[in-house]
């Protein structure tokens, strides 16, 4: 095909949320900016009036100071946006009132909820009052263990609404993995549920809840919602375990939905405080704490949200997604536009393969948000929801995860929906955002993301930190300072850790380890990540939290972990070398996927197990996967002069089971 698969008619780009922000622009400052390209280089050229304009435009509550409104510095990592501005992110999603529907619950086919704007506004205070009850004050941590119902909104928004601070996990992962995480930043108040529902059967966490919680000292209320309708049998327990009264258990119910209603109250707090505790991880040690703010979350959130997602009032917004993505903390958000949040928990091949489209047709979605690995197991089914379901309301197909295969935009196209926009969009935990997504004014090409962020200066670099020609590849990177850069990570006193993951290899240029290349269109391919980080199925894996615990095992000496390009995605190989006297057998490689299932998560279980007589490794003695990594995808390995003992690569050559 050598046009594009969609071009949006005149009727739709002239009532696009773009097309109506650039028309206000030329009336606020006398800029007529003709088309994306015009207005994205003014959003970079312009970045302190663009940022205020979208404030005005978009109605942000909260004040905005005085100008200017971002003041650079000598290293682009200090950059601050709205130095004097207060608002409050809660605030800001909670604008709304009625009674139509402000969230919208499936759990499977186990339960259906509904809340509307009153509804919800009404158990944020309530939850509010629970927190603060529970001493939560501004800038304490509330951790959460929750499914994607709402509870979790009503609790992240109370979070919010008091300026403390929200990190979560999926219910799913192991006493390990949620330790590695709330344990480094001491959380004050724990919210988890009672069990949750997986491809139809309930799983209950009561046991898991009761070594996390023995493990978090600075825990002194636990506050237990109910999905499975065990939530009381779960508080007895714990108490009943706290036998030094340190902590309190309490249900949902007693504990936030019998508290009487009151006025919603707001703490408004400096644009950089922060909002939010995101967790991602490289090769070695603990996860890194990454810290949101709420005035950087907000303004970049409702950019996305309203100009390359075209998301106004009252649309209906649907992404596939757990509390330990971001793509939730991005679906959150969506209230701040006025649009009703769908939410879904649970498998979504359960009860059937239809079942996010029976949700899609019967709650009248308008956004519907997937992976890509979930687009390309449609198109492989092969299930058609264009011809099986009313998708009449449906207007934006949204795709992220990882990189979406040209062949599954033919199919969105051909099953799902032919005046749809596919937006396929990359950013990352990161930044709690995108450096590249959709423009619904501007053609859709096959394979392709639309464009740059507005406000995102984003380029590719060579080696050497020069812009390639299009066509070329080369790193992603963003050239100047944006409002949703971390304010750092947690723990890291003198920024160091910070510095050292975006800003190390290109000087005072965001460097975000995606390999990527512009189109000759002034889209952008991203080919995947450039480093070792694992990415199956979208979902970003840092490998150290595979070997602690597959190093446990007693028969493993060491391991060794990459992400090999397979069927259009990534999936996770484990080298393990054993101990004398052992060999690797089914029971043995199941065991050591066990392990990693219930101390890490299902997400980081590899899907083949090889054995190997030795690992390479540098003279400091650190493993080396980008190595490994590269040898086994047939390329030549340039560094093996750092390599202590360059003749292990060889056990990663022509290795018959990984075709398996």
């Amino acid at each position: 095909m050598t046009g594009p698969l969609w071009t949006p008619n005149q009727a739709r780009v002239a009532h696009s949320q773009l097309k109506v922000f650039s028309d206000w622009l030329a009336a606020a400052t006398g800029r007529h900016l003709g088309d994306y390209g015009a207005l994205h280089r003014y959003s970079v050229d312009q970045a302190a009036e663009f940022w205020s304009q979208l404030w005005d435009f978009s109605g942000i509550i909260g004040d905005q100071g005085e100008p200017p409104y971002l003041v650079k510095a000598e290293h682009m990592s200090r950059a601050r946006f709205f130095p004097t501005a207060r608002l409050n992110f809660a605030e800001n999603l909670l604008r709304k009132r009625g009674p139509e529907p402000a969230l919208i619950f499936w759990g499977e086919d186990k339960v259906k909820r509904r809340l509307s704007w009153d509804d919800l506004a009404a158990e944020v205070a309530r939850a509010r009052q629970a927190l603060a009850a529970a001493g939560v004050t501004a800038g304490d941590r509330v951790a959460a263990l929750l499914p994607n119902m709402p509870e979790s909104i009503v609790a992240v928004l109370a979070t919010a609404s008091l300026g403390a601070v929200w990190s979560s996990c999926s219910p799913d992962f192991g006493v390990e993995g949620v330790l590695d995480r709330f344990g480094q930043i001491e959380p004050k108040v724990l919210i988890a549920c009672d069990g949750y529902y997986y491809n139809g059967k309930p799983i209950a966490i009561a046991d898991k809840l009761a070594r996390i919680a023995g493990r978090l000292p600075t825990v002194t209320t636990i506050i237990i919602a109910a999905y499975l309708g065990q939530d009381k049998d779960v508080v007895a327990g714990l108490n009943a375990s706290a036998a030094d009264g340190r902590q309190r258990a309490q249900t949902w119910t007693d504990c936030v939905s019998l508290r009487p209603a009151e006025a919603l109250a707001f703490a408004r707090q400096p644009f950089a405080h922060p909002l939010y505790i995101m967790f991602s991880s490289g090769t070695t040690g603990m996860p890194k704490c990454i810290v949101h703010s709420a005035g950087g979350t907000l303004i970049k959130h409702v950019s996305e949200h309203r100009f390359h997602c075209d998301l106004t009032d009252g649309d209906r917004l649907f992404y596939f997604t757990t509390l330990g993505w971001m793509m939730w903390n991005w679906l959150v958000s969506g209230l701040a536009s006025g649009a009703t949040l769908v939410l879904y928990d649970g498998s979504p091949f359960h009860p059937s393969p239809r079942v996010l489209w029976d949700l899609a047709e019967t709650e009248a979605v308008t956004h519907f948000g997937t992976s890509a690995k979930y687009l390309d197991a449609l198109k492989k089914a092969p299930l058609n929801p264009g011809q099986s379901h009313d998708l009449s309301r449906l207007k934006a197909v949204l795709s992220t995860g990882s990189p979406l295969a040209p062949e599954s935009f033919d199919y969105v196209y051909a099953g799902i929906k032919g005046d749809v926009h596919l937006a396929s969009i990359s950013g990352g935990t990161d930044i709690c955002g995108c450096f590249v997504l959709g423009v619904p004014t501007e053609p859709v090409w096959r394979g392709e993301i639309q464009g740059p962020g507005l406000g995102m200066a984003v380029d590719v670099f060579d080696a050497s930190g020069q812009p390639v020609p299009r066509q070329q590849k080369g790193e992603l990177v963003c050239r100047e300072p944006f409002p949703s850069m971390p304010i750092g990570f947690w723990g890291d006193a003198d920024g160091r850790k910070y510095h050292a993951a975006y800003f190390s290899r290109f000087a005072n240029v965001w460097h975000h380890g995606d390999f990527a290349q512009w189109t000759e269109h002034g889209g952008i391919i991203i080919h995947g990540r450039s480093d070792a980080t694992l990415n199956p199925g979208g979902v970003r894996i840092g490998t150290a939290e595979i070997y602690r615990q597959v190093e446990q095992l007693p028969e493993v000496q060491e391991s060794i972990v990459i992400g090999q390009d397979w069927d259009q995605d990534v999936r996770v190989v484990l080298f393990v070398v054993l101990k004398a006297g052992h060999s690797l057998d089914a029971a043995l490689s199941q065991r050591i996927k066990q392990q990693i299932r219930r101390g890490a998560s299902p997400r980081h279980v590899p899907a083949k197990v090889v054995q190997v007589a030795d690992i390479p490794r540098t003279k400091s003695g650190k493993i080396t996967e980008l190595a490994v990594r590269e040898v086994v995808h047939g390329r030549e390995v340039k560094n093996q002069e750092a390599l202590a003992n360059p003749e292990a690569l060889e056990h990663f050559r022509n290795l018959a089971e990984l075709a398996c």
